[in-house]
């Protein structure tokens, strides 16, 4: 589920949920709940409703630009991608009829459909397709598409994107980047979008609802409901709006996924919707950013601190009682994913073994006051969370308790994202992250992302892991990338994962949960990503009902 924090999420980008949806008991408004073609909610057994409603997470402030970001994690409804994956997360053709990858890995031949058109009826051309590549690359947004050199039309349905070095991980820009049109893509597209995808948007109230119609024109497998509306609100006016039947689909908390609806069935969902701790890896010895923040931290630089941290912390005691069991224990970013490294993970977790770390290196407790400290040093440091995430609050809380038995004095303290943004170099952060995409793990652990946005936030340093994390970004070989990727988190002697350098105490796997009414047909489950954009829309022009 898509978490709110200081109209931010985990990625920095701008986001919305009206102060009303926000408040504890807020019912949604005659506002929200009429629209001018609305139909209501159907009961079991009743005719087929013509308009989805759904409650699935906040809204995007900065609108529904693929060159800016949306999308990469969910449908982008309004646009067609080149590629797609299907439930098992394998590549499948969308406006691509076939690709191909040159032997140097530069260049990268796109064949296109020729049946496609948008929502205005012009046809998509390679024309567009090199002006999406280029646009994005040069705007600087959240799909990161900077090693695109150029993009060339080769004629009306083929294009070349040409790469300055291999990138193994560019498939996935041809995966989550909608495509726009060179000739409608002004200053109010991102609020007015044209695409060439399964719907068109028809009205957007901005901190309520956003309305989109079925496009007609779809070239693809056509939905079957003429309009979908997304209403935008809190937990609580969601699981109002579930229980009293206004909402056909309604994302809510672990914390509320065994309440019982009238109507509506539970569906969880797998994801790699991870939490985690990051740590600041360098000494606290006066660094600042070019901005004045403060980087480095006296505790966690040391390596038997943190890897003492991930020993004592119990992580199915957090499944079972932070998520109620809606989740698995996270032992890194990337579990379960055809490029985890086993070997990486502690799984158990063993209180004595964090005790045994800190003893060696020195941390004691000669006071007797239940806090080790080294040098005059106390083993003590704050936990970060955005202030407004229950379920990272809890998460906080648990491991509180769990590290104060092997000495180490944590405080639990929430915040806006504005203030932990100049906080995160020198005091651990409660992050989530979660991707299809390895190139994650770059992101969270090239020391050439150090103090990035969001990314590395820590300044985790290690030659051998970026050796790693640049051949399997580099390479053209598959087998060869995902044998690089799992020696970054752990190559026997060394990594990035607990088991190394333990820069990260990750912690869980969020499951998704989604209450969805009976006669609904949601389709296959996909393993889900990080919950912005509405991961669970990734085959909504295949919803179907069935009573």
């Amino acid at each position: 589920m898509l978490r709110i924090a200081g109209n931010k999420d985990d990625e920095g980008r701008n986001v919305r949920v009206p102060a009303w949806a926000r408040t504890a008991g807020a019912l949604l408004s005659a506002t929200l709940l009429t629209t001018a073609c609305s139909t209501s909610p159907t009961a079991q057994g009743g005719p087929a409703p013509t308009e989805l409603r759904l409650a699935i997470g906040g809204e995007s402030e900065d609108g529904y630009d693929p060159t800016l970001g949306w999308g990469r994690y969910g449908s982008p409804l309004f646009q067609s991608t080149l590629l797609g994956r299907d439930a098992d997360l394998n590549l499948t053709n969308d406006l691509a009829t076939g690709h191909s990858v040159s032997p140097d890995g530069l260049v990268w031949t796109v064949d296109l459909r020729a049946d496609a058109k948008f929502s205005d009826g012009q046809p998509v051309t390679a024309k567009d397709v090199a002006y999406t590549f280029t646009t994005a690359a040069k705007s600087g947004g959240l799909t990161d598409v900077t090693v695109l050199k150029e993009a060339v039309v080769v004629d009306e349905d083929t294009v070349e994107l040409r790469l300055t070095q291999p990138q193994s991980t560019f498939v996935n820009r041809l995966v989550s980047l909608g495509i726009v049109p060179e000739h409608a893509h002004g200053a109010d597209y991102a609020r007015e979008p044209v695409g060439s995808g399964p719907f068109v948007l028809e009205q957007w109230d901005e901190g309520q609802q956003l309305i989109v119609k079925r496009n007609d024109a779809y070239y693809g497998q056509k939905p079957a409901f003429e309009r979908v509306v997304f209403v935008f609100t809190g937990e609580d006016a969601t699981l109002a709006a579930a229980r009293s039947g206004q909402v056909h689909v309604a994302s809510l908390p672990s914390s509320l996924a065994r309440t019982g609806l009238p109507g509506m069935a539970l569906r969880d969902v797998d994801s790699v919707d991870n939490r985690g701790i990051s740590f600041p890896y360098l000494p606290a010895e006066g660094r600042t950013t070019a901005e004045g923040r403060p980087i480095g931290n006296a505790v966690t630089s040391d390596r038997a601190v943190r890897q003492a941290v991930n020993y004592a912390l119990d992580r199915q005691a957090l499944v079972d009682g932070v998520l109620d069991g809606f989740g698995s224990p996270a032992t890194g970013p990337v579990d379960g994913m055809p490029w985890f490294e086993p070997s990486a993970a502690i799984e158990d977790n063993d209180p004595e073994r964090a005790k045994k770390l800190l003893d060696e290196a020195g941390w004691t407790d000669p006071d007797g006051d239940g806090v080790r400290e080294r040098a005059g040093v106390k083993a003590e440091f704050p936990l970060l969370y955005p202030a407004s995430d229950s379920l990272r609050q809890g998460l906080a809380l648990a491991v509180v308790d769990m590290l104060k038995p092997i000495g180490i004095a944590v405080s639990a303290q929430g915040e806006s994202w504005e203030v932990i943004r100049t906080r995160m170099h020198a005091e651990p952060v409660l992050f989530g992250w979660g991707s299809h995409d390895p190139t994650e793990m770059h992101t969270l652990y090239s020391s050439a992302r150090a103090g990035v946005e969001l990314w590395n936030p820590g300044f985790y340093a290690n030659p051998a892991v970026d050796a790693h994390l640049d051949a399997a970004m580099a390479t053209t070989d598959p087998e060869v990338a995902t044998r690089e990727w799992k020696a970054a988190q752990f190559d026997g002697a060394q990594g990035f994962s607990a088991q190394g350098d333990a820069a990260w105490a990750w912690l869980v796997n969020l499951k998704h949960t989604y209450f969805a009414n009976q006669c609904l047909d949601l389709g296959p489950e996909q393993v889900e990503p990080h919950g912005h954009g509405w991961p669970v829309t990734w085959n909504i022009a295949a919803w179907r009902w069935t009573c």
